[in-house]
Parts: structure tokens; sequence; C-alpha cells
């Protein structure tokens, strides 16, 4: 009887120490906790015009602590693409950020026509706020026209608000869209003759003591400076000669050659606008990240922060110089040493993984027609006088009137529905027969109407990629693609925006903190980019999001 007594009594022992444990197994589950897995600080980093091959081009002159250490000791998604079409600046930061693409976040392009207003607006404009920081209205700008939130907003409504967003571009669309609506500040660099890193009273009435500390240091004027080479020019085997028929010309030059020291890089006292197409742009965005950084103490708790940096002087040198130019392959060379600076700092500020970093791009860019030509590649420069002479005739031969088109941009034609409605017309039955008389002319490869858009859901080719850039509201009425490597441009020079490969085509690298190392081949999107972070952070995706997390990167 005693012992009997002595296993119940070890029985209802074990019983109560399951039953404590239990519930302090329950409490530990559902008693929030701060985390300290998350990175400190996330930075976002897209290079302007970068594409996919300038990773690969240049590699062998490539710094073991810039492009290399991203690449090396973090992911490299190698097969990454723009989803949608126009592919250009405005578009581009939005859908990284917004892990969307502009048929969702409604940035359709740099300019659009805008259907109510009649009239062309600009993606990041606003007259509804001041300037800061300038007299001149560079800066009345705010994210208002971007119908969805980005990764930086999700971050801050995840962490009430505690969390910081800061970012920085020369060009105002580079730091407002990717800033999301929610930034703590968003700085741009105004040039012509002012020299400054401004802002919007959208995000403040001031300028932080730092920035016009930043301002006043004579950082900027160190910048206007003769441009040479980092390398011997002769090492450069990866680019064109240097005195070519297809590059643009600085101020005085009779050569597109270097050393490029003419007087408006160097004896002017205003003209600030020169340091955007030097790679001092790309230096100059850098310092001013690093006193970001430093001023703002990004990353110093527990409580995740972003910097957003857009490098943008890569695509003033693109365009200026070209695809296959030797002052490219330097502006690459040169924003590998400011990426180790940055990733050297972060290091040293933040803490070795202790942050996560992703690098791609806005769009890539054409190699120059004119020497694609000269190399015997199909090629060529639309003749838009021709094209429009030739579509006023067919609508005046056809409707009576050429009133029927309100405007023709980001190649498409938006069509005046009253007009339309006037002549006892379909809209559908319009659009086609326009789109039909734009396909039979040399330079068009496609066209599209906005009936197709609406009715269909395209999921490969070109139709895919339209569709994923035409917005019901905003967007037009015919589409039109030309030929491949044929463009409306100046003849020196590369641009983008087409839905082709070569627009398309970017890099995408991941590093640090939650992320794997290693690399695919496997097709992956722009709008991919921010679920992806989202997942990595535990946080909501955007709002407006169509892109998925790749996999493959999640650690």
């Amino acid at each position: 009887m005693k012992n009997y007594a002595y296993f119940v009594t070890f029985l209802l022992l074990i019983f109560c120490l399951k039953v404590d444990a239990q519930r302090k197994q329950k409490n530990k589950k559902t008693t929030p906790v701060e985390t300290t897995d998350a990175p400190k600080l996330v930075v976002g980093i897209i290079v302007d015009q970068m594409r996919y091959d300038y990773l690969t081009r240049f590699w062998n002159h490539y710094g073991s602590d810039g492009f290399r250490r991203l690449a090396e000791q973090g992911f490299n998604a190698k097969n990454h693409h723009f989803n949608y079409a126009p592919t250009s600046t405005g578009p581009g930061h939005t859908s990284v950020y917004t892990g969307a693409s502009p048929s969702s976040h409604g940035i359709i392009g740099n300019n659009w026509y805008d259907k109510e207003k009649d009239a062309s607006v600009y993606c990041a404009s606003d007259d509804s706020y001041n300037s800061v920081g300038t007299t001149s209205d560079a800066g009345k700008m705010s994210p208002h026209r971007m119908l969805t939130t980005t990764i930086t907003d999700q971050l801050r409504l995840h962490t009430q608000m505690r969390g910081k967003t800061i970012a920085i571009a020369l060009k105002d669309r580079g730091a407002v869209l990717p800033g999301g609506h929610t930034a703590n500040a968003a700085y741009w660099f105004e040039g012509d003759d002012v020299g400054k890193w401004i802002t919007s009273s959208y995000y403040m009435n001031t300028l932080p003591k730092w920035v016009d500390d930043f301002n006043a240091s004579g950082k900027i004027q160190s910048y206007k400076k003769a441009w040479t080479t980092l390398k011997d020019i002769n090492l450069y085997v990866e680019s064109g000669v240097d005195n070519n028929n297809y590059e643009g010309l600085f101020e005085t030059e009779t050569t597109p050659t270097f050393p490029h020291s003419t007087p408006n890089l160097l004896n002017k006292t205003k003209d600030f606008e020169i340091i955007k197409y030097t790679p001092w742009g790309n230096s100059l965005t850098t310092d001013f990240a690093l006193e970001a950084l430093e001023k703002e103490s990004l990353g110093t708790d527990n409580v995740t922060d972003f910097l957003a940096i857009s490098y943008s002087s890569t695509d003033y040198i693109g365009h200026k110089f070209g695809v296959n130019s030797k002052e490219v392959q330097d502006a690459y060379l040169r924003l590998d040493l400011d990426l180790a600076r940055l990733l050297n700092a972060l290091d040293t500020k933040v803490g070795a993984g202790k942050y996560t970093v992703f690098l791609t791009a806005d769009h890539g860019a054409i190699n120059v027609p004119a020497y694609l030509k000269g190399q015997k590649i199909p090629a060529g420069y639309l003749d838009w006088k021709e094209t429009k002479t030739k579509l006023n005739e067919f609508l005046t031969y056809t409707y009576g009137t050429t009133d029927l088109i309100k405007n023709i941009s980001n190649n498409q034609v938006f069509l005046d529905t009253k007009v339309v409605a006037n002549l006892d017309m379909d809209l559908d039955e319009v659009q086609e027969e326009i789109a039909q008389e734009l396909l039979s002319y040399d330079d068009m490869d496609k066209t599209y109407t906005g009936y197709q858009m609406w009715q269909n859901e395209y999921t490969k080719g070109i139709p895919y990629i339209l569709q994923n850039g035409w917005h019901q509201k905003r967007s037009g009425d015919i589409l039109f693609v030309p030929k491949p490597a044929h463009i409306s441009y100046p003849r020196m020079g590369s641009t983008h925006g087409s839905p082709m490969i070569y627009d398309t085509h970017v890099p995408l690298l991941f590093y640090g903190n939650g992320i794997k190392k290693g690399s695919t081949v496997n097709r992956t999107e722009i709008p991919d980019i921010a679920p992806t972070v989202a997942a990595m952070l535990g946080i909501a995706f955007p709002n407006g999001t169509t892109g998925k997390p790749i996999l493959e990167v999640l650690d």
C-alpha cells in the first residue's frame, strides 16, 4: 500500500512538470520578442542603364571588394529581366521597389500624356510642394503618381515608422520613387549653376544641418576636374576605339577622346551639370550616401533601416558615349571602387553580416545603331517626320480629319475618344485600323491595340512585356514596336526603352544577411526583387506586388 502511494505521487509529479512545461512553451510562442536575426540595414542599389554584360565584360578589371565581392560572396541572378516596356528610369526604379509592373503601379514612363489633364506629366513632379535647399522649382517633387506601396513603405509600416528610409540619387526620380510614400528623406542633386543636394517639402521644411554642411564643404566643387582613365587606356580592350563617330562631345571638344579636360570641366565656377556626365557623379553620390549613413545613424539598432541609392552617372555617360565606349568602361571600373568604399564603410559602421545589399539596374541599353550597321548588323533610325506625314495622310483619307490623335509618346498612340464617337465608329475598330497602318511602315515590327491589351492575358513574348507596361487608365490606344536595333535618337550615344532583350537584361546581385551564396540561370524578373526582400525581412509584400520571392536567394 505504501509503495502504491509512492507510485501515485510520482505520477502526479510527472504530470505537473509536463503541464508546467507545456504552459511555459505556450507562453514562449505567444509572447512577442524583438528579433536580432534581421539585418540592421538594407541597402538597395540601382545602377542606371547597367546592362548585364557590363558585369561580365569588365570582370577581369574589377577589384575584389566591389562587383566581384557581391557576385562571388553573394547571389547572382544571371537571367534577370524587365517584364515590361517602356524600359526607362521612372518605371524601372518604381518596379524594383513596388514588386509590380507599370500596369499596377501606374508609373508608365518618365513622362507621359495624361488623358484627364490633356497634358504631359512628369513621373515625380508635384506643384503642391515646394523646393527645399534651392530657390528653383527642382524640388517640387513627390511620389503621388505612384499608385502602390514600396518595400520601403512596408518596412516603415511594419516597424511602426521606427525604421528609417533615406533615398539618394543624382536624379530626382531615382530618389523619390524608391523612397516610397513614407520616406524620412529623399535627396537629389541639382546641377546647373546650383551644385547642391536638395529635397522637397513633401519630406521636410528645411535641410538637416549635415546636408547644409556637406553642400558647403567644397566636396562638390572638387569634382569639377578632368576625366582621365583609371588604368592605361590600352588595357581597355573590352571596348571600341577611343576616337570614333559614334560618341558625343563635351563643349569645345573636337574629338570624343580622353582626357576630357575642356573648360566646362575645369574653369567654370558654376555649371555643375557636367559632374553628372562623368564618373565623379557616382563618387559624389557615394560620398553623400556615406554621410547619410553616419549622420542619420542608419543600422545602429535592431530596427531595420533602409538606404536606397541610385547611381545615375552611368546613364548620362551611356547616353552620351554609347555602350561600346572607353568612357562607359572607365565609368564602371571607377564605380567598382565606389562600391568597395560603400561596402567597407558598411562593414565598419553597421557590421559585417549585419546588413543586406541588393544591386540591379533600371534598364539596359542598345549598342549605337550606327556602329552596328558598320558591323553589318541590321540596325537603323526611325524617321518620325516621315512617319507622322504618312500617318496624317492616312487619317485624312480614311476619317477626313487628323484630330483623332491627341498624342504620340512612349511608343503609344492616344486617341480622342470624343472624335471617334462623333464619327460613329467603334473605338476598337479605329484602334485596329491605325495599328494596321503603322504596321505597314518599314521601320515597324509589331503593333497592338488597347482592345487587345484589355481582352487578352499574354504570358510570353513581346505582347506579355507590353501588357505588363500597359495601364488601363493611363496608357494609350495603340502600341507599336520598331524593328530590333531601330531607335528614335541622335546617331551618337545609346538609349533604351524598348521591350527588346538588350533593354531588359540587367544584373541582380544579393549579398549579406539572410542571403545564400550561389547563382541561377533560371529566369527572374524585376518585380521579384521586392517580395524577395520582404520574405527575407518577414514583412508584408508591397500592396501591388505581382512578382514572387526568388527562393534560391534566401538563406
